[in-house]
């Protein structure tokens, strides 16, 4: 499903970790808020209250290395909205078995980041909108490596870069805020969304409706939301009222 710039689709995530639905707090392992069984029955239940896509993350990948292909095929077989899929993508060949599972968005953070060419090359035989770009940012710096290791450029700075390579949309996770239910900031935000010519997808600390209508003022052309639904914070169907774009 391509961006439409007349909506923020609103993505509930789906976590994985050890065969289960999971959310942690700022990704930390050991820090579980909500451990679910049955991962692909929790993306058709959202799917079921209304959602257009689903937002997952194979967290084995991210930390262990350990992907959950598995879990990841169920997924795909039980939901029919289109599935945008993140973590542990190591090396172009499993982006490439991803993509050719019918991922509608390929999510690539570490791989994509210390190797450009590798954006390229999956841009070109795949098409630019289904390569998303994650740009994790802690104290306004990128992060790396399940949010580990620190580089020395602003989100805006790699935005601008990875479009000239190919990208066809970026997600922008506030690692400060992220899993802790105490809203976002909204700048930094706002400045990404005016440096770039990219549809951006926004994902940390959102936790109530007024975040969203602050996040569907901002121009954002998406929104992940994971621990406040399953928290009971938000209620999806009343922020699905907020996809079509507020005047």
């Amino acid at each position: 499903m391509s961006f439409n710039k007349d909506e923020m689709l609103i993505m509930p995530a789906v976590d994985i970790k050890n065969g289960k639905c999971v959310q942690l707090v700022q990704g930390q392992p050991g820090s579980e808020m909500v451990e679910i069984e049955n991962p692909e029955n929790v993306a058709l239940h959202w799917e079921n209250e209304g959602a257009k896509n689903i937002h997952v993350i194979d967290l084995d990948g991210t930390i262990d290395g350990k992907t959950s292909l598995p879990i990841i095929k169920k997924i795909l077989k039980e939901v029919s909205v289109p599935i945008q899929l993140g973590g542990g993508i190591r090396s172009i060949e499993y982006a490439k078995e991803l993509l050719d599972l019918n991922i509608e968005r390929l999510i690539i953070g570490t791989m994509g980041i210390e190797n450009p060419k590798s954006i390229e090359e999956l841009s070109e035989e795949y098409g630019s909108d289904r390569i998303m770009i994650s740009l994790d940012s802690k104290d306004n710096k990128v992060v790396i490596k399940g949010w580990q290791e620190k580089i020395d450029k602003s989100p805006i700075e790699l935005s601008n870069e990875f479009k000239e390579h190919g990208a066809g949309s970026i997600l922008f996770t506030n690692v400060d805020v992220e899993g802790l239910l105490g809203g976002f900031y909204t700048d930094p935000v706002i400045e990404l969304k005016n440096s770039v010519d990219l549809p951006i997808v926004y994902s940390g600390g959102i936790t109530t409706i007024e975040d969203i209508k602050k996040l569907n003022k901002s121009g954002v052309e998406g929104v992940v939301i994971g621990s406040a639904l399953y928290k009971d914070k938000i209620d999806l169907k009343e922020a699905l009222k907020y996809q079509k774009r507020q005047i």
